[in-house]
């Protein structure tokens, strides 16, 4: 069972979120194994990640995140537009320090 963020700690992340540019991207593929692979790596890295979606891909953006947020083991954050954040605390080196 993982953790929930509480929307104190969504909001402090969301904060964090509004300084970082998309790192990766979903084309008209969608999201294929490579692509949950490269994103595990991103989180694993940086814990916060922040995942744009091509203008080309007819993908919801909120679903698409909730299903990526699902396949990562990560919690959603934020989808605003075509771009999405979500959060994994790094199990090896976290780095960023949640609110109680």
């Amino acid at each position: 069972m993982k953790e929930l963020i509480t929307s104190k700690q969504r909001a402090f992340l969301k904060g964090l979120a509004n300084k970082i540019e998309p790192i990766t991207q979903i084309g008209k593929d969608g999201i294929s194994e490579a692509f949950i692979n490269q994103l595990n790596d991103a989180l694993e890295a940086r814990e916060l990640v922040k995942v744009s979606i091509q203008k080309n891909s007819l993908l919801d953006t909120k679903e698409t995140a909730n299903k990526v947020a699902k396949l990562t083991n990560s919690e959603f954050v934020q989808a605003i537009g075509r771009k999405f954040v979500i959060y994994r605390k790094s199990k090896k080196k976290p780095k960023i320090d949640l609110p109680k």
